[in-house]
């Protein structure tokens, strides 16, 4: 359990510097747990990009362009893959 959460808190990184709203840190605190257990279900890249972006969506009601969820799902998964701490 403590290396799940280890990734998780990476995967957490990742989303806050992506920032895709431009609200600043800590605005996206219920998305990440929403795209962190995203990414723990879904192994496919366009998948998870419509996901995080539908997740975005629903909160904000602002659309993401998916070719920017493709870059920050694809940057999540790699992490995921070689991660020590994936389960």
């Amino acid at each position: 359990m403590e290396g799940s959460k280890m990734l998780n808190e990476k995967l957490r990184e990742v989303i806050n510097k992506w920032d895709p709203l431009g609200l600043g840190p800590g605005a996206y605190e219920v998305e990440v747990v929403d795209i962190i257990q995203a990414v723990h279900e879904i192994d496919d890249l366009k998948y998870l990009a419509k996901r995080i972006q539908f997740i975005y969506e629903f909160s904000f009601e602002e659309s993401i362009p998916l070719p920017e969820c493709q870059k920050v799902a694809r940057r999540m998964l790699l992490l995921k893959e070689t991660s020590p701490y994936a389960v």
